[in-house]
This record gives structure tokens, C-alpha cells and sequence, in this order.
């Protein structure tokens, strides 16, 4: 039986993501993109049994977040994936009412996000870009403008203490000697501490922390996190730095907390519109580090993530229970639909 695999758009190396995927000869594998009409679409879903998504709700339209609506177009299918740690494009109690399993890349790109959120607090503390920029503008630069300041000994406070924020606070406790704070809802504080981390609640994180740093994912929890409250509640010397999704914190609100000079600078990797408008508000700042959405986008997590993702659908449509599932109590349900489906029982499922 041919296993039908279909991805939406693009993958970070869709080379050798076919080529691992399909390596047996038992999986076959097809694209589709919002250009293509319903008439070219809708044949293809029909017969797909595993679906391959973009994470990031703004990168896909309406029509492509994986709803009950969408997964009425796509009456075969058992498991859908995203090609990051995010999945904030699926609604997870849709997928799981129906019994379609979901599951992320979490961690295989933990080490070019944790990177880059240190390459941020590193430039906007030691005013790289600015100097950069000044040097080559202004032949009277004088150097003592742009004395700047040391992250040793600092406290970090970090929002979502997953792969990502653990790396972070390890890196930053080991490396630099700072204090971490973090709050995440679900682990307690004998496993953050393991993380290098001690576990309290936002409002103290705020007060605290000479660098916020929000390394979660997009959720009901965490949409409109940050606002002109929490910018208030930061110290007027702190940073505010995110890896995390567009929407988690109120753009408008972070630029009138810069306007008013209550932070001392932002490193944002993610945008509510990505890229931004080169006229967004917060462009105009020079305190403000700004990349748009690429703190995966290595050639070594591209690599990791295309062959972790290609290896784990294997998995998932050889009925073993996958390493990254993100709705693990659908695996009853999930392997019922396997077994009708596949004519052959599913293994075991979670521990």
C-alpha cells in the first residue's frame, strides 16, 4: 500500500526530506501551495493520510489551518506534522477529537534558536549595531558614546522553560554566571531547577530580570502576554527579547514603552506580519534588534529538522509511537484509525 504524504508550500530542504521519507519505496510524497486551485487541492487531500504544515499561523491562510473544516477535506488522513517546534496552525482539540495525531520538530532546532536569542542580548547590550553602523557613517566618532555594559553576573528571566529556554539558561549560567528565573505553567519547580532555572511568577520575572526573554509557543495562555503592564513592570535597564510567535506580546504597546524610554532596548525575531513593513513602528528604533522569524534558519537545524521530521513520519506511518508528539492521548484513537486504515495493528503508544 502507497502511504500519501503531502507537505503545504515549503520545507527547509525538501531534497532531502524526499529523499529520507520516501527511501523504502512505500511513501509517496506531493506538494501543495495557497496558488493552487481547489480543483488540483482537493484530489490530493483526499487521499493523503499524513499532512505536513507550516507551524506559524500567520505563514498560512485561513483555508490551511488545520481545523475541523480542513480535515473535513482530508477524510484518510492520520497525522499531521509541522516543520518547526511550533503548531499554533493546528487547533489540537480538533485533530484529536477526530483522532489524528500531531506532532512538531521540538529541540532539533533548540541550538540556532538558544544562539540567537544570545546573540541578541550580546549585541544590544554591547550596542554591536549601533556601533557598526556609526562607524561607517561618522568619520568624528567619538568611542566613549558608545560605552556599554557586561551580562556577567546579570539576572535572565525566562518565559516558556522548553528545550529552547532550558539551552538558553544553561548557556547563560554556565557561560556568563547569571541568575535565571523562569515561569512556565506546567513543570514544577524541582524540574526548573534542573534548567538550570528557579520557577516564579511573571510579575517577580518582571520586576527582576535585566533581560525577559520569551521562548514559548503561541497559545491561549500566552496570546497578548505582553503588554503596556508588563513593559511598566520591567526595570527602565531591561531588554526584552523574543524567539517565541508573533502575537504573544502587543507590538503597538512595545513601541510606546520604548517611546517612553521604560525598557532599555528589544531583540524581536517574530512578528505579528512577517517580515514586518520596513515602516513598522518599531523599526524607526535604534535600540531595537530586529531579524525576521530566521533563528532556525541554519543550515545545521535545517538539516536536523528535515531528517528528524522525515524519520518521524516513518514512524508515525509504520504505527510506532513518534518521539514528538504533541497530543499524546490520541494514540488510542490514532491507532484504532491506523488498524482500519493500514490493516495492521499500531504499536504500543506512550510510556
Amino acid at each position: 500500500m502507497m502511504k500519501k504524504v503531502c507537505y503545504f508550500e515549503r520545507v527547509l530542504d525538501p531534497t532531502l526530506f524526499k529523499q529520507i521519507i520516501t527511501q523504502d519505496g512505500d511513501i509517496e510524497l506531493s506538494r501543495i501551495d495557497r496558488d493552487m486551485p481547489d480543483s488540483d487541492v482537493d484530489p490530493i487531500l483526499s487521499e493523503v493520510i499524513g499532512f505536513h504544515t507550516r507551524g506559524g499561523r500567520i505563514l498560512v491562510p485561513e483555508n490551511y489551518v488545520i481545523d475541523a473544516a480542513f480535515l473535513a477535506r482530508c477524510p484518510k488522513l492520520l497525522a499531521v506534522c509541522t516543520g518547526g517546534a511550533g503548531y499554533d496552525s493546528i487547533v489540537v482539540e480538533d485533530c484529536t477529537n477526530a483522532g489524528i495525531l500531531i506532532a512538531n520538530q521540538a529541540g532539533l532546532n533548540a541550538e540556532a534558536v538558544a544562539e540567537h536569542a544570545l546573540g541578541m542580548m550580546l549585541c544590544l547590550t554591547k550596542q554591536i549595531a549601533q556601533v557598526n553602523a556609526a562607524l561607517r557613517r561618522d568619520p568624528d566618532l567619538d568611542r566613549f558614546d558608545y560605552r556599554n555594559s557586561d551580562i556577567f553576573g546579570k539576572t535572565l528571566g525566562i518565559v516558556g522553560l522548553g528545550q529552547i529556554g532550558a539551552l538558553v539558561a544553561k548557556i547563560c549560567k554556565s557561560a556568563f554566571g547569571m541568575t535565571i528565573l523562569a515561569t512556565h505553567p506546567r513543570i514544577p519547580p524541582e524540574e526548573a531547577e534542573k534548567r538550570h532555572a528557579r520557577l516564579v511568577e511573571l510579575p517577580e520575572l518582571l520586576e527582576q530580570s535585566d533581560f525577559v526573554l520569551v521562548a514559548c509557543g503561541l497559545n491561549d495562555e500566552t496570546r497578548g502576554m505582553f503588554g503596556a503592564a508588563e513593559f511598566a513592570a520591567m526595570k527602565q535597564s531591561a531588554y526584552f527579547i523574543t524567539i517565541g510567535r508573533g502575537g504573544i506580546h502587543d507590538e503597538d504597546a512595545l513601541a510606546k514603552a520604548l517611546e517612553a524610554e521604560q525598557i532599555a532596548g528589544a531583540g524581536l525575531d517574530v512578528w505579528m506580519q512577517e517580515p514586518p513593513p520596513i515602516d513598522h513602528p518599531l523599526l524607526k528604533f535604534e535600540n531595537v534588534l530586529a531579524s525576521p522569524h530566521i533563528a532556525a534558519l541554519t543550515h545545521e537545524s535545517a538539516q536536523k529538522a528535515m531528517t528528524g521530521a522525515a524519520i518521524q513520519w516513518r514512524q508515525i506511518l509504520n504505527g510506532q509511537f513518534p518521539p514528538r508528539c504533541v497530543n499524546p492521548d490520541v494514540w488510542p484513537h490514532f491507532a484504532e484509525r491506523y488498524e482500519a486504515a493500514m490493516g495492521q495493528p499500531a504499536g504500543p503508544g506512550p510510556a
